[in-house]
């Protein structure tokens, strides 16, 4: 009989969990929904122990009743990369401070460029400082809030805050490390000595491990705690994109994965590191891979603050957006409402709708949502082939693959076959997998899913898209001085 394992994945706005055998077949299922807080234009925040460490808490509980035995293994990924400072109990000393749509250290991503030299970092690193990167946001805490600082002992993310709480272990991820500019190399896959000791000063670094190794084991009072069996192996873990990735069977160098969800990300595994100024340059989740990759901000959000504008469904809305033309009867949005993370790396900018008529209805407006997705992602996956990336196949999960018309509108203006896997519970899955291996179960080059179905791009669009594009392209620079005029106010 095979072995029961779980995986859990905290997201931006709710957990999930899965009880699954180690032939990848789940058995059962659970959501947590939890609040981010925005206690400021630019800021996001998540409050360490009452949404990470709760939902996992609760999802252990619920998945471990139902399983009626005991569980071989336990795997957990989250948002990230974020920054957790703590004190050497792993007692969070102040919210966590989120990945790119957190952009309060603009100023530090600036003030580190200069001092270690931008062509310097892009040598180490594999790409350039921007709100994605951990480094300014240690640096935001040591110039803003020298009180917590001063007793900052460790250096949490979602998943390896979870982990220490389980196990105890101080623990990182290669590839999570990787996402904490300028403190990492993908190159030599380890802390870069001397910058760790000028930003981190005397803050003990995690252990790095790959994702896939048991980080450490349940204690005692975890088990009380979660109804897991004390000594219960767990993984490292991830971040939830790529673990997400691994999910679909995206694991091999030519493959790209595109994420619908709150946010919009795109994973391309590569055999060796790549420099990307404007990408994420990252190791890979196991030994031997790497990333290139990027993402958008805001995506599955401005679908929620949509509806929310029109007291209007999903359903309901998507309707109304099928009714309108492509290129949203020539209305064009920049979705950049919380900054935007790549390819331009701009926390400043803000939500752009050009070409507005009084004809324009809200299916317009939504679909134009949509499409500023398509754009943005096309922007991602062409940026990404231009510093060496060479894709052969595209997988695509997330909410937005479940209706037929949005994941249409990706494959018309990125022009691609779009790949929908069987199983599309997201990183959950792929952390379940992830603790399979570690407990030895499944191989690293094992997949659990396969392909359900197609999405080809519609050629009779491809000439009005490529227009449109264009359009995209050459609104935000023409924007951005006003744009950055009127960031400026909202932040007074």
């Amino acid at each position: 009989m095979a072995d029961l394992v779980i995986g859990i994945d905290i997201g931006t706005g709710s957990s999930k969990g899965v009880l699954a055998d180690t032939d990848g077949n789940v058995l059962f299922s659970e959501v947590v929904r939890h609040e981010t807080s925005f206690p400021q234009p630019g800021w996001a925040e998540h409050d360490a122990d009452l949404v990470w460490w709760n939902d996992v808490v609760e999802i252990c509980r619920k998945l471990t009743a139902f399983a009626k035995g005991d569980v071989a293994g336990l795997c957990i990924s989250g948002i990230g990369p974020v920054f957790l400072p703590a004190n050497d109990r792993g007692v969070p000393l102040r919210p966590a401070i989120l990945y790119g749509v957190d952009t309060r250290s603009a100023v530090e991503i600036d003030e580190q460029t200069e001092r270690y030299g931008e062509d310097a970092i892009l040598e180490k690193c594999g790409n350039g400082l921007t709100a994605q990167s951990v480094g300014p946001k240690i640096e935001w805490v040591k110039k803003n809030e020298p009180e917590v600082w001063k007793d900052t002992r460790r250096f949490l993310m979602a998943h390896t805050y979870c982990v220490f709480h389980l196990t105890g272990a101080y623990v990182m991820d290669h590839l999570a490390a990787s996402m904490c500019e300028p403190l990492y190399s993908p190159f030599t896959r380890d802390w870069i000595p001397e910058w760790v000791e000028d930003v981190c000063e005397d803050l003990p670094m995690p252990r790095l491990m790959w994702s896939n190794e048991v980080a450490g084991y349940v204690t005692d009072s975890a088990s009380r705690i979660t109804g897991l069996k004390e000594g219960t192996p767990v993984a490292v873990g991830s971040i939830d994109a790529f673990v997400e990735a691994l999910s679909t069977g995206v694991s091999q160098p030519g493959q790209v994965l595109i994420m619908y969800g709150s946010t919009m990300v795109g994973v391309q595994i590569t055999d060796k590191p790549l420099v990307g100024p404007s990408l994420w340059s990252c190791s890979g989740l196991l030994e031997g891979t790497y990333n290139l990759s990027g993402g958008m901000s805001t995506t599955g959000s401005l679908t929620t603050w949509v509806g929310e504008l029109t007291g209007r469904g999903y359903d309901e809305l998507s309707a109304a957006a099928a009714e309108s033309k492509p290129g949203s009867n020539g209305l064009i949005m920049l979705p950049y409402f919380s900054g935007e993370r790549t390819p331009i790396s701009d926390p400043a900018a803000r939500g752009v709708i050009a070409g507005l008529n009084l004809t324009h209805n809200s299916g317009d407006i939504y679909r134009s949502v949509l499409e500023a997705t398509g754009y943005g992602s096309r922007h991602i996956l062409e940026t990404i082939a231009n510093c060496g990336g060479e894709a052969s196949e595209y997988w695509a999960v997330g909410g937005g693959t479940t209706g037929g018309l949005w994941p249409q509108i990706m494959s018309d203006i990125i022009g691609i076959k779009q790949l929908i896997p069987k199983v599309t519970i997201g990183a959950a899955y792929g952390d379940a997998q992830l603790a399979a291996m570690a407990i030895g179960a499944v191989s690293p080059t094992d997949t659990w899913n396969s392909v359900d179905r197609e999405i080809e791009p519609n050629e009779d669009n491809a000439e009005l898209y490529k227009e449109m594009f264009q359009v995209y392209l050459d609104l935000y620079p023409s924007s951005a001085p006003m744009v950055h005029k009127l960031t400026e106010i909202q932040n007074r």
